[in-house]
């Protein structure tokens, strides 16, 4: 259930903050939500009605997460109510983020890694260049899948030493390219270009769909890696192009980087995000003394 004033929010969340279409819609859903659960509506709900809504968010079985973007999304809203003059105060105020653990990232080992692009390679023709492409650029630069599935063909023409990317809310950043990476998206380009079909225009992407008119689908990117994850004798479960991004970010600060260099390659606005990445590092790396140092011991 819309309203007009969800819909002015909506509408300052994608001008002014140049929110995603996916945040647009998971900020739409959570104030449809709120609109229709709050006793009397956002607009002349009281305090005790916002939280007997947001109290009730648990009992309706929906995951911390999901009630801390809810809680957020209405918070935004009411704070944008304050500043466009429809009301004097913000019945959110007293709102509680719900306590919630973090789950760690899944990644990849650096052996694990090696086995995906073997079996990427092992792939005939084309097929085989395009997906070995993507995974040594998913894995050297740590892009979203947003991202990498996004690239245009003239950013990679000129062998670049690093993308300029633009992520979560128009930010840019640079992403370095390893000789590996480079190399994989040369031999990727010079297949798209032979292998294109003279009547399928040749569109902007670097990884076309099939029909040319749009990128390949994140969907399709991880059917293509689940295939690899099994003939590389790895669980497909383990495999996606997010872990892929989480192995970027892991393998890097196990080999030491600076945490604040990381937060920069993901494009984290919070280092706390980043930060996540460290238990995966340290439980690795614990767990390498445990099965190699001869005096190890399990305790």
């Amino acid at each position: 259930m819309s309203t007009p004033q969800i819909e002015a929010f909506l509408e300052m969340m994608a001008v002014e903050r140049a929110a995603s279409p996916h945040t647009l819609a998971a900020y739409g859903r959570d104030l449809a939500d709120a609109e229709a659960g709050v006793v009397g509506g956002l607009m002349s709900a009281d305090e005790q009605a916002v939280e007997a809504w947001y109290a009730g968010l648990g009992a309706r079985g929906l995951s911390p997460a999901t009630q801390a973007r809810r809680r957020a999304a209405v918070r935004q809203f009411y704070r944008f109510a304050l500043g466009e003059g429809w009301r004097a105060d913000d019945p959110s105020r007293r709102l509680d983020a719900p306590k919630q653990g973090r789950a760690l990232p899944k990644s990849l080992s650096r052996d694990e890694i090696e086995r995906l692009l073997v079996a990427a390679a092992a792939r005939d023709g084309a097929a085989g260049l395009r997906l070995v492409a993507l995974v040594e650029l998913a894995y050297a630069s740590g892009l979203r899948v947003s991202e990498l599935l996004a690239l245009k063909v003239e950013a990679v023409r000129r062998d670049p030493a690093y993308l300029i990317v633009r992520g979560k809310g128009g930010k840019e950043r640079l992403a370095p390219l390893n000789a590996s990476a480079r190399e994989a998206t040369r031999a990727w380009l010079t297949a798209r270009d032979a292998t294109r079909k003279p009547e399928t225009p040749d569109g902007p992407w670097l990884f076309p769909s099939p029909a040319g008119r749009n990128h390949l689908t994140p969907r399709r990117f991880a059917q293509l890696l689940d295939q690899a994850a099994i003939d590389a004798g790895i669980d497909p479960a383990r495999v996606s192009p997010h872990v892929l991004r989480h192995a970027f970010a892991t393998h890097l600060l196990e080999g030491g980087a600076d945490l604040r260099v990381v937060q920069t390659l993901l494009g984290h606005a919070d280092i706390g995000t980043t930060q996540i990445y460290t238990h995966v590092a340290v439980d690795r790396l614990t767990q390498t003394v445990r099965d190699k140092h001869p005096l190890a011991r399990d305790g």
